[in-house]
């Protein structure tokens, strides 16, 4: 037991770090390891070496995957793609159900592009539906804000639920995790729709304009001006849809039986179905999208804004493999199977474990990446076995992720902030949204478990 009580001790410090004295996550997971290392007991000579070890192969594993990932939802909001891909969807969805159609917006641009922009990219969107739908905006910034949550903690090639692939040891069968995580982040989504659906007649005074922002306030079609012509809606896809369309393949092919032989085309669909070759394909898709004069240059800058957004990212999700592999290195798996084997609790254990570091903390992909990093030894115990047992744990763990945003969330300010929600409503609303969705998540990823487990 005194085990766990260092491993308690251990989050609690990384928590504390992160969310009160902002210390970054990198710094405190590293540490977390180090310290681990002498507290567990591991052998002095050991300790470094298995830092070392876990660090470099998930750098090696998902590096390019996440750096390309990024850049390709970085492409689709310079290119104006994004806009594109809302007005298609709004075109086939109209906007008679305002509500869902800015919930299936979010749910399908957040797939490449992190929820933080994508909400900033939508905002104006979201403002020109809402004045010509004359429903609520609490309503509609709910819907489009869990739209897009849904997708960004479950579903790869997002940085946080890819990382948990990785550490997870199922970054090789994307194609299972994205095939089990759409359904279930739709219905996550759904659910927390059905809440900003009660809001939509619900009159709330919004927060008054800084002059500021009066002077910088777009309407959206003035935003789509800015881009000139916009990419056609296929075209604009297709850096999403192939990339999934060949990982999946990929997946098809390496089943058991060899559906697609063994042969030529078997090799070249695993191939270019491998996760860092299919989003190097998606972003030469995305790269096609760029008009106008100085394309080398917008290249350029996109290449080196993804490795700004991705390098953080990347290093955190490799001081979180540190950390697990210290702990997966340690007594800690003996003790902790001894006491959960007869607990049965299964997919519940890393969504509970991951939740509560997002509440204590605020960032979803530290939370997801931790997290991953605590149950990875853990899943034969948990009755998670294999790739699919390690993809519902990725579910388990994005559901968690959600669960809940409120002040210590960057998302919650700057969904609340751009809406111009009071912080007052915003608790209210956007918190108890986050809350339905995450457990909706949990519940169906359980559903599933019993299905294909």
């Amino acid at each position: 037991m005194i085990d766990v009580l260092v491993l308690v001790l251990l989050v609690a410090a990384i928590v504390y770090m992160t969310a009160r004295l902002k210390i970054s996550p990198f710094l405190a997971l590293l540490g977390a390891a180090v310290v681990g290392g002498f507290a567990f007991g591991l052998p002095t000579a050991d300790i470094i070496p298995t830092i070392l070890t876990s660090f470099g192969n998930t750098m090696g594993n998902i590096g390019l995957v996440i750096l390309f990932g990024t850049m390709i939802g970085l492409v689709l909001e310079r290119s104006g793609a994004a806009i594109s891909m809302a007005d298609a969807l709004i075109r086939v969805l109209g906007t008679r159900f305002p509500n869902l159609t800015m919930s299936v917006i979010g749910y399908v641009v957040a797939i490449p592009v992190f929820c933080d922009s994508g909400f900033i990219i939508l905002n104006s969107l979201r403002k020109a539906i809402t004045v010509r739908a004359r429903v609520s905006p609490v309503a509609m910034s709910v819907a489009l804000m869990t739209g897009l949550y849904a997708t960004h903690t479950i579903v790869p090639p997002t940085p946080g639920p890819l990382a948990a692939a990785s550490e997870l040891g199922v970054v090789d069968n994307l194609g299972l995790v994205i095939g089990l995580g759409l359904p279930v982040a739709a219905f996550a989504a759904g659910a927390a729709l059905l809440f900003a659906s009660a809001l939509r007649n619900r009159y709330v005074e919004l927060e008054p304009q800084t002059e500021e922002e009066a002077r910088n306030e777009r309407t959206y079609e003035e935003m789509r001006a800015e881009y000139g012509t916009l990419p056609s809606a296929l075209a604009s896809f297709l850096p999403i849809l192939v990339p999934i369309v060949l990982i999946c393949l990929a997946s098809v092919a390496s089943l058991p039986g060899a559906p697609l032989g063994d042969g030529a085309l078997a090799t070249t669909v695993r191939f270019v179905g491998a996760p860092v070759i299919a989003l190097v394909i998606g972003f030469a898709l995305g790269v096609a999208l760029l008009r106008g004069k100085g394309r080398l240059e917008q290249l350029n800058s996109i290449v080196t804004g993804s490795i700004t957004v991705a390098a953080p990212i990347l290093l955190i999700t490799a001081a979180g493999a540190a950390f697990g592999g210290v702990l997966g290195a340690s007594a800690l798996t003996d003790v902790i199977t001894e006491h959960l084997t007869t607990l049965g609790l299964g997919v519940f254990v890393p969504f509970v474990i991951a939740a509560a570091l997002k509440t204590a903390q605020g960032s979803s992909t530290v939370a997801i990446i931790t997290t991953a990093a605590l149950v990875a030894p853990l899943l034969d115990t948990l009755g998670l076995p294999g790739s699919t047992g390690a993809a519902l744990a990725v579910l388990a763990v994005g559901a968690g992720a959600m669960v809940v945003s409120h002040a210590n969330d960057s998302y919650f300010w700057v969904v609340s902030q751009l809406s111009r929600i009071p912080v007052a409503t915003a608790y209210r609303t956007l918190t108890p949204a986050t809350a339905i969705e995450g457990v909706a998540a949990i519940l169906a990823t359980w559903v599933l478990s019993l299905i294909v487990l």
